[in-house]
């Protein structure tokens, strides 16, 4: 009971870092994009992260796993990278050209609740008393932080594009669960080859409409990091946790982010945020977590 214990609370430790590395994301992309166009910055960072998975993916269990795919299953690993890497990561990354990181983080924490909601409508999954609690929740705590409506012109087009980002991302979550449960195929096969057809898209149209300016070593640092640890590293260790972790505790460490980016950004970027936005940012993530508790409760 003791080891168990101890593997389950390193488990939750290692959990927790890993969200504190990919809440670092939204701070060095944003650094990131004051020299380096969005879609060309995301692009190289996943080209970078697919070549680094590679080795990993070519190892005899995956070899075969990879030569026994059909052709239906190729055609679902592309989607999913289009969708997954070349649409929600370009959002991403346009996004947070245009918005400061945390109102980004803020839209994005809406994935769980989209993903729900999806559950409801093809499911016939009801989110239960306290899920439509928690999203009233997280619905109220948005309008907090954003009262009054009124955006900049400058920020509609990257509000337009993180929605579109994040209700594609709740879509692409639905179709890798489905892929990971039901095709047979190892999540590193999944992993690298949607990322492989979704980075390479991503930067051939980053590379095409916005052009490769010339990178200095301080770019190729950020990119570097961002691929090797906050990608490729982050998710190996992620997808290890899974291994202890139940998808619901998994999903409440992960809705810590929110509040880990507002406040990196606040600190390393000089977003400051009022009194207001902060509880808005409070009751979002409290939502949210009520949400992903809908089960346990």
């Amino acid at each position: 009971m003791v080891k168990r214990l101890s593997s389950h609370r390193l488990a939750v430790l290692q959990a927790l870092f890993v969200t504190f590395l990919w809440s670092t994301s939204w701070i060095l992309i944003k650094i990131g994009l004051q020299d380096i166009p969005a879609l060309t910055f995301a692009g190289l960072r996943y080209c970078l992260a697919f070549l680094c998975l590679i080795p990993f993916t070519f190892q005899h269990k995956n070899r075969v796993a990879l030569h026994g795919l059909t052709f239906r299953q190729w055609e679902l690993l592309i989607f999913l990278g289009l969708l997954y890497y070349t649409v929600v990561q370009g959002a991403t990354f346009l996004g947070l050209a245009y918005l400061p990181a945390a109102t980004v983080s803020l839209i994005w924490n809406f994935t769980s609740l989209v993903v729900a909601g999806m559950g409801l409508i093809w499911l016939s999954e009801s989110p239960g008393r306290f899920g439509v609690l928690g999203i009233i929740i997280s619905i109220g705590g948005a309008m907090v932080f954003f009262y009054p409506v009124v955006f900049p012109t400058v920020q509609v087009f990257g509000i337009l594009v993180s929605v579109i980002g994040m209700l594609t991302n709740a879509g692409a979550s639905t179709l890798g669960r489905a892929v990971n449960s039901r095709e047979g195929i190892p999540p590193l096969v999944v992993t690298t080859v949607s990322m492989g057809f979704g980075a390479l898209a991503l930067l051939l149209i980053g590379g095409l409409v916005e052009g490769i300016p010339p990178l200095d070593f301080a770019h190729w640092a950020i990119i570097g990091w961002l691929a090797v640890v906050n990608t490729a590293f982050a998710f190996t260790l992620w997808n290890h946790t899974l291994r202890t972790l139940s998808a619901m505790e998994s999903s409440v460490i992960n809705s810590t982010m929110l509040m880990q980016t507002a406040l990196l950004a606040w600190i390393f970027l000089g977003e400051n945020l009022t009194i207001q936005e902060w509880v808005g940012l409070l009751l979002v993530s409290s939502g949210v977590i009520i949400v992903q508790l809908r089960q346990r409760i």
